[in-house]
């Protein structure tokens, strides 16, 4: 059988670990170290080099948001998953933190069903962007625009879904986000290119030639 997924948890409330670490192990992962400070979970991090992060990433005592705690876990573990499961439902902060590498971004209101599905799906992609220069069918790249380079790689994953007719309800399903977080993305990329809603984003994209991208099996 193959080895078990382990995860390390950060929260500075224990209750929430307690409850966390269940959520967890009903998705068959198991829990390697549970901690109250960021300071301690990177400890935990280099000892255990788990798959998963899990946990509130705004430190309140460093000073440090969500983009730095990730950025900070990736320089001890560049290889681990971190899902933010936090209080904070800003949409610039949820942005920040998804564009900083984030696998999902939670708000603790979840039911703990949802975050075991996104748990559960953390290791997995539904549509692979090979890079920020689009690979376009037949193997000539084709250079962005300054609207697409200024998009991050998930909102050009959800601008290309929802050019291909996704709802926002079938978006979350297939990212294992929320629907609110689908709709802070769509927020931005509507801002980053100038547009009012999904159609004339369709549209843009069409003529982007951003359907054309090929996609990696998940």
């Amino acid at each position: 059988m193959p080895a078990a997924r382990t995860a390390i948890l950060l929260d500075p409330h224990p209750l929430w670990l307690d409850a966390v670490e269940r959520v967890l192990e009903s998705a068959g992962v198991e829990v390697g170290g549970k901690a109250t400070r960021l300071d301690l979970a990177l400890e935990l991090i280099s000892e255990h080099n788990p798959d998963l992060l899990v946990g509130e990433l705004t430190d309140s005592q460093s000073g440090l948001g969500a983009p730095e705690t990730i950025r900070s876990v990736h320089e001890r573990a560049p290889g681990v998953r971190v899902i933010a499961l936090s209080s904070v439902s800003d949409p610039e902060q949820i942005d920040r933190a998804l564009s900083a590498g984030a696998t999902a971004y939670m708000i603790k209101t979840v039911h703990p069903e949802d975050l075991a599905s996104t748990v559960r799906h953390a290791f997995e992609r539904s549509v692979f962007f090979p890079s920020r220069q689009s690979v376009v069918k037949g193997g000539t790249s084709a250079p962005p625009s300054e609207e697409a380079g200024s998009l991050t790689p998930r909102e050009l994953e959800i601008l290309c879904l929802v050019a291909e007719g996704h709802t926002n309800a079938q978006l979350a399903r297939l990212l294992w986000v929320t629907e609110q977080t689908v709709k802070f993305h769509l927020s931005n990329i509507y801002r980053k290119l100038n547009v009012a809603n999904r159609t004339e984003a369709s549209r843009w994209a069409q003529r982007q030639g951003l359907l054309t991208l090929e996609r990696a099996p998940g």
